[in-house]
């Protein structure tokens, strides 16, 4: 009877630990919500007080939150769908073709130097038009970076909105992309960029 006691006593102190923990967070919280119906599967968006800050492939939520643990980790995260329906709304705009671009804010202040260059670059690529990995390293300033280019562009946290799936390898294969080379291709094709 003891050791049940001890064990009750042992699961409240985590319970209340964790508690707290959850109430120790500061700052504004970062919403989030899943968006399963996509041509390129499920999706995962996360809105900050700066703008849409996370649109991840996602399988799984579970996998997502911890992404958002991870980047976000003193933030309150709370699931709300209703905050991300505008940027649902473009996004299922986007996929039907009526719009090939997005009207939203989007918060890249966790991205850095020449990473966040190369991001600002890709939202200056056109629908329907491509780049290879040394164009876009040029337009951030180093045009001999294109590994750096293509790295920055493989941890993109805006994926589809920031368009990296618009770069390719110089000589016209796709490369690489961290939603899969099948949603790379499907996206170039939805925005006729070539017959991939």
């Amino acid at each position: 009877m003891k050791s049940l006691t001890a064990e009750r006593r042992a699961d409240e102190r985590i319970v209340l630990g964790v508690f707290d923990a959850l109430l120790a967070r500061r700052g504004e919280p970062i919403r989030y919500a899943m968006m399963t119906d996509t041509p390129v599967g499920q999706l995962g968006l996360a809105l900050g007080p700066g703008g849409l800050c996370r649109l991840d492939y996602s399988s799984d939520e579970d996998r997502f939150l911890a992404g958002l643990l991870g980047a976000f980790g003193d933030r309150p995260l709370i699931r709300q769908r209703a905050a991300l329906d505008g940027v649902m709304r473009q996004l299922d705009r986007y996929f039907s073709g009526r719009s090939l671009t997005f009207d939203l804010p989007v918060d890249l202040s966790p991205v850095s130097g020449f990473a966040k260059r190369v991001l600002l670059a890709a939202t200056r690529i056109p629908p329907g038009r491509v780049l290879s990995y040394a164009e876009i390293a040029g337009k951030a300033g180093n045009p001999k970076a294109s590994r750096a280019a293509g790295n920055a562009l493989h941890h993109n946290p805006v994926a589809i909105v920031v368009p990296c799936h618009r770069i390719v390898r110089t000589g016209g294969s796709l490369g690489g992309y961290g939603g899969g080379v099948e949603n790379k291709r499907w996206l170039l094709r939805h925005e006729r960029a070539g017959s991939w």
